[in-house]
């Protein structure tokens, strides 16, 4: 499975946005991806009002998202903000094309190092997989990537590459525990696992004041939590092929899975 990570920076401008989503995911096409993983907050960055933006799975947003991974028969998976009852949103992944059309509402809000998503945010409750191409992939945002438990649940339910879109919160050492992280979560669950980050603002001259506006570094580890591959800072495309065959054997040998006592 050849899986491309799209490392953008998006604006506050869902428009524009959108224009970044069909740019990406034809130059992944390009390249032989079948799965393009963008962001979370790629409707809209955080750091604004984002009830005014959000729209339902059935909006002109998601529609053209949708014609986009059709367009080039690609899975594409995106986050964008879905309206809620209560005048907050959902942080939502739409998760789109060859054959699978569903989302996933982000469980974990990121209230922490001082921000309070849940004040704006409602959190999701439901641990989500989809299967494509005869390979089950978990689904994870951002602030998920804390909580190891989602994704050896996510195990349970037949994931064998667990995708996680983010903007991870910029600060002292969150580089560090952002890849220490991915690569930790894909070896307690035994699970490839693909992260896609904004784009470091800094890296264009940007100051992302206190929002969660990324940091970059987008990585995929392997099941065994080893680096396969990594971006830097700044925006860019990551492609890379991994094998779901290979889970059994790395299980066979690390059952840690099957060797859960609690």
């Amino acid at each position: 499975m050849r899986v491309a990570l799209a490392q953008i920076l998006a604006t506050d401008d869902p428009a524009a946005n959108l224009e970044l989503v069909a740019d990406h995911t034809a130059l992944a096409a390009q390249q032989g991806a079948t799965v393009v993983v963008f962001p979370e907050a790629t409707m809209c960055r955080f750091g604004v009002s984002l009830t005014p933006v959000a729209e339902p799975l059935d909006g002109p947003w998601a529609t053209r998202v949708r014609e986009i991974a059709a367009q080039h028969d690609v899975l594409v998976v995106v986050g964008m903000f879905t309206p809620t009852d209560d005048g907050r949103v959902t942080n939502t992944l739409l998760v789109t094309g060859r054959g699978v059309d569903t989302a996933y509402d982000k469980i974990h809000l990121y209230d922490a190092f001082g921000f309070a998503e849940s004040d704006t945010v409602a959190a999701g409750t439901k641990p989500t997989t989809v299967t494509v191409d005869g390979t089950t992939l978990g689904l994870a945002t951002c602030y998920d990537i804390r909580f190891p438990e989602l994704f050896r649940a996510l195990a349970d339910q037949g994931a064998t590459v667990t995708l996680l879109p983010a903007s991870w919160g910029a600060g002292p050492g969150k580089v560090e525990q952002w890849q220490l992280l991915v690569r930790a979560r894909a070896l307690d669950a035994t699970t490839f696992v693909l992260a896609a980050d904004q784009a470091d603002p800094a890296s264009r001259g940007i100051d992302a004041g206190k929002a969660p506006r990324g940091v970059g570094h987008s990585l995929a580890a392997s099941p065994f939590g080893v680096t396969i591959d990594e971006l830097g800072a700044e925006p860019g495309l990551l492609v890379v092929d991994v094998d779901p065959e290979q889970v059994p054997d790395v299980r066979a040998a690390l059952p840690v899975l099957a060797n859960r006592r609690l």
